[in-house]
Order: structure tokens, then sequence, then C-alpha cells
């Protein structure tokens, strides 16, 4: 069951509303109620507001900054490449992490033979 889901379905049972009359009220059918309600189908946002909006509620939608230890000056150079340059970069930074993975195991190794 998905987020979205659960929450259609807990305002739903807790208004003591059907899955038809939901469907009904909101201008849907009861066959796509059961398919959010269960998962299998993610709604929009505007779905899911008309949904709960039937059911006398009202979502909220709040966006707050990360709290990252990253440079500024850093995301803004990475929204300057384009995909490709970031793919680019990416695979550059794994093949840095693989050869230092690499050393590691091999200095371990000889330090557990000697």
């Amino acid at each position: 069951m998905s987020v979205l889901g659960e929450h259609v379905r807990a305002q739903r049972l807790r208004h003591g509303v059907s899955q038809r009359s939901l469907a009904i009220r909101a201008g849907t059918t009861q066959a796509a109620v059961s398919r959010i309600e269960r998962g299998l189908e993610s709604p929009s946002f505007e779905r899911f507001t008309q949904l709960l909006l039937v059911l006398g509620e009202r979502p909220v939608l709040t966006v707050e900054p990360l709290e990252l230890d990253v440079d500024p000056a850093d995301l803004a150079y990475g929204r300057r490449l384009t995909p490709q340059q970031r793919r680019l970069a990416e695979s550059a930074s794994w093949n840095l992490v693989t050869t230092e993975l690499e050393i590691a195991a091999a200095k371990a190794r000889a330090e557990r033979q000697a």
C-alpha cells in the first residue's frame, strides 16, 4: 500500500464512507479508489487532494531545506553540467572509490601476511 493510498483509506474509514460513495463524490470509480488504496495506482496530488476534500480533509504539502554539508558552489557547478557530463563525473568518482578500496584491500592482505 502506498503512503497516499494509506491516507485515503484511513480518512475514508474514519469518516465511515464506502469506496463507492467516495468515488461517486469525487467523480471517479470505485475501482480507481480501490487501486489507489491498495497501492496499485499512484494518484496525482490533484486526485489525492480531490479525494480528501470530499471527505472534509485538506492535505498540506510542505517544503523544507535539506541540512547538508555541501558547498553551495559545488551544487551550482553540478547544475551547470549537462546530464552526460554529470554521468561522466559520477563514473570517475566511482572509479576513484573502487581504486581506493582495491588499494586498502591490498594493504590489509599484505599486513595479514606479514
